[in-house]
């Protein structure tokens, strides 16, 4: 008998079936680390961890060990109770502790106005205020991309991060956009108004309106939280907060949308 007779043709699957993932390459598909030992390596390894959950009330050297480590990588360490370790794991085996990959390394704030500089442009940033929706976040760094914004600023906590979700919501553009993460908002904005950058908040109830705003000169446009808009601090910090026109019986928009409102008007602006 010939070789070619004696290869089996290769299996197909039925049409409409796909084939099942497990448990573990659904979590890694989502970002997930999962484990003492998973996250141990990975930390080491150096690979970009955006979060790290670990149960609440554990005392166990390892997982001391681990948040320490994570730390010190500069991902965000979240005490959470075990039935949300639960809930979040694919694999049902966390010991614990559950890491959420990044899918980028963050950059400082320096680097995006150095951006700028580098096209010789004024700087146009995007500053998220405890944005904690993914899909917001993803769809805001998809609209900065495609504004040719210079990049986006996230805080620490509360905030979403650079996880999967993102870079899916995002349509790729967090491959292109360079996005900060800090510690205290509040003072970020105070050192870009000390390099010559307006703050500008988005508020429904701003003092200037949209269309009177001058977004031709270094901006760095605020979109505050899902729920409750900008926090206190963060309001008082701007130097104006600016009010988009709503004509129809609804006085709000969805974050994203705001912020693609005020970066295609800066764009606008700068086109003249």
């Amino acid at each position: 008998m010939s070789e070619y007779k004696k290869r089996r043709p290769p299996r197909r699957e039925p049409e409409g079936q796909h084939s099942v993932r497990s448990p573990e390459q659904e979590a890694g598909a989502d970002g997930l680390i999962e484990g003492r030992n998973a996250v141990t390596e990975a930390l080491r390894a150096g690979t970009a961890i955006d979060k790290v959950y670990i149960a609440k009330g554990e005392t166990d050297a390892a997982l001391g060990h681990i948040a320490a480590k994570a730390k010190a990588a500069g991902a965000v360490v979240v005490d959470v109770d075990r039935r949300k370790l639960d809930s979040m794991s694919r694999t049902h085996s966390h010991q614990g502790v559950i890491a959420v990959s990044a899918v980028r390394e963050y950059v400082e704030v320096e680097d995006i106005l150095q951006r700028a500089r580098d096209k010789g442009e004024p700087p146009l940033i995007v500053v998220c205020d405890e944005l904690s929706d993914p899909h917001n976040l993803g769809a805001v760094i998809r609209t900065a991309e495609c504004a040719g914004a210079h990049g986006v600023i996230i805080p620490k906590r509360r905030s979403a991060g650079l996880t999967a979700v993102v870079a899916k919501t995002s349509a790729g553009a967090v491959a292109y956009v360079p996005v900060a993460r800090v510690a205290n908002l509040t003072k970020t904005l105070n050192d870009l108004k000390e390099q010559g950058i307006w703050v500008f908040g988005t508020a429904a109830g701003g003092t200037t309106s949209l269309y009177e705003a001058d977004l031709k000169g270094p901006a760095a446009i605020v979109i505050g939280s899902e729920g409750t808009g900008m926090s206190r601090l963060v309001s008082e910090t701007c130097d104006f907060n600016v009010s988009i026109p709503m004509k129809g019986k609804i006085n709000s928009l969805n974050a994203s949308a705001a912020a693609a409102i005020l970066l295609y008007e800066a764009v606008r602006q700068r086109l003249q």
